[in-house]
């Protein structure tokens, strides 16, 4: 079992437990994530970030953003500054058995969300 957590932020993978091995959370939510939720998740932030990490030159000291992206079930928003910005994710359940969630962490709670999730899944 893998737990991480700091101001603002949760991430635990425990392999043990059948369906929903993850946990992310913020302040005052939690949800409980299969696999492939996850795995999607990871892959909508990291491109959020990357795309951050392209333009973030360009961008003078105090200049906001808002960068949002939607990839397979997520939709996800990067907003903030070029050196502080939250996340804000929806799973969008589609179908009868599916479901949903919101949930958001903001600065600089999203960036050690980030670096804990990169680091779980390596």
């Amino acid at each position: 079992m893998i737990q991480e957590e700091g101001p603002g932020w949760r991430l635990a993978r425990d392999f043990s437990r059948d369906g929903f091995p993850f946990l992310i959370g913020g302040d005052s939510w939690a949800v409980e994530l299969t696999e492939m939720e996850v795995k999607g998740l990871q892959a909508l932030l990291v491109e959020l970030d990357h795309q951050h990490t392209l333009i973030c030159d360009q961008l003078m000291e105090e200049e906001a953003i808002t960068l949002e992206l939607e990839q397979q079930e997520w939709w996800g928003c990067l907003d903030g500054t070029r050196d502080h910005w939250g996340l804000r994710v929806v799973l969008q359940g589609k179908g009868m058995q599916s479901r949903g969630l919101e949930g958001a962490w903001p600065a600089p709670a999203a960036q050690a969300f980030l670096a804990a999730l990169r680091t779980v899944w390596d």
